[in-house]
């Protein structure tokens, strides 16, 4: 059985690091190390675990470092805030052991607060199969990869040092091919439950490289005007009988728009 690493970028993860790390503990698949590296955190995320301590310059680079420390033949890739299924690591790893595939994804991503008013705005605004955090659709291969074998990963350096939240796009870009999905590998993420988490994580989001550059930002802030956001929040909350959506949409799009506007005040991207 290969050794697997599994990678947790964290920054200001008190909350949820806990349940996080518990959750991996009950694992089926026990030929594993888990490496917890913290992207300059402010809260009480330190005191939690044993970490890696690196200067808060986002995700792709805390994995980065995470991978730089590794044991295992396969690395995994995960976040602070996801729980899992006894058999994540099992289901995820499998094609690769069998040598189906070099990485892996899973589209077995469900929501944990699914009842919750606010979460669920959330997944119809996303376009999202009710109860999951995806499309009813979802294509078997995408860009973002949970596990690879390790000397793929180290073959292009990792990932891109942009200090990005969207640097888990660039393993794909380096690599020129995509992860596969993992049947059976399930996993559990929190929708925002009230309007300050919906601001803020839309703020959050907002705040990245868009593809069409200044093109590609003007068309976002297009969409998030407030006549467009009162009709698209009003139509969607009459044909999902949800008249809380009205409310959500425009604290999305403000927070969006707050997004947009420091990105381009500061240059800076979330991370």
């Amino acid at each position: 059985m290969e050794k697997v690493t599994i990678i947790i970028p964290v920054f200001n993860e008190e909350k949820v690091i806990g349940e996080c790390l518990s959750s991996l503990a009950q694992q089926s698949y026990k030929n594993m190390e888990v490496i917890v590296v913290d992207d300059g955190s402010t809260d009480n995320t330190i005191k939690k675990c044993q970490i890696l301590r690196k200067e808060h310059k986002g995700p792709g680079e805390a994995r980065n470092l995470g991978a730089s420390k590794a044991k295992g033949e396969i690395l995994v890739f995960v976040d602070a805030d996801m729980t899992f299924d006894k058999d994540f690591i099992k289901k995820l790893v499998e094609p690769i052991l069998q040598g189906k595939t070099k990485g892996t994804w899973s589209r077995e991503e469900y929501v944990v607060n699914p009842e919750n008013i606010w979460s669920e705005c959330w997944g119809i605004n996303e376009g999202w199969e009710k109860g999951k955090r995806h499309p009813k659709n979802y294509p078997d291969k995408q860009k973002v990869f949970r596990a690879i074998l390790a000397s793929e990963f180290n073959l292009v350096g990792g990932f891109e040092k942009g200090g990005h939240y969207t640097d888990d796009w660039s393993l794909s870009q380096k690599l020129g091919y995509e992860a596969v999905a993992a049947e059976g590998a399930k996993f559990y993420h929190k929708n925002p439950e009230n309007l300050t988490e919906v601001f803020l994580q839309a703020k959050w989001t907002a705040k990245r490289r868009y593809k069409l550059g200044i093109l590609g930002i003007l068309v976002g802030l297009i969409r998030i005007l407030l006549p467009i956001s009162l009709i698209v929040g009003l139509v969607k909350s009459f044909i999902y009988l949800k008249p809380q959506f009205l409310i959500f949409k425009l604290v999305y799009d403000l927070g969006v728009f707050v997004g947009i506007l420091e990105y381009l005040l500061t240059g800076k991207g979330a991370k």
